[in-house]
């Protein structure tokens, strides 16, 4: 390889790379700038995950076998109707966003 070539790739590669995470983290989520009560910020695409598959209680829903009570929830409805949950890196719930049923 040439030495140009090779300057090219350290230069390339990096902002492929950049960009690439830049675009993966672009999610409602982000782009809401949503932060919890805490003041965490409720992150993106990674963090945050929506689930199809949910039943309700009298208190939360019931997501894989967790009671998510609905008092979690952000008063923000995701786009596609579902329940997201966005956790931290210890699997604990960082933000919750859903519409208790009924609203």
């Amino acid at each position: 390889m040439s030495q140009a070539l090779v300057r090219s790739l350290l230069v390339l590669v990096p902002a492929l790379l950049a960009s690439n995470i830049a675009f993966a983290h672009d999610s409602w989520v982000n782009r809401g700038a949503f932060k919890n009560g805490a003041g965490e910020w409720c992150c993106g695409d990674y963090d945050c995950k929506s689930y199809t598959r949910t039943s309700s209680t009298a208190t939360g829903w019931m997501i894989d076998g967790e009671l998510v009570p609905f008092d979690e929830a952000m008063p923000v409805a995701p786009p596609d109707g579902q329940v997201t949950i966005c956790r931290r890196p210890d699997g604990t719930r960082r933000c919750v966003f859903g519409l208790k049923p009924g609203l």
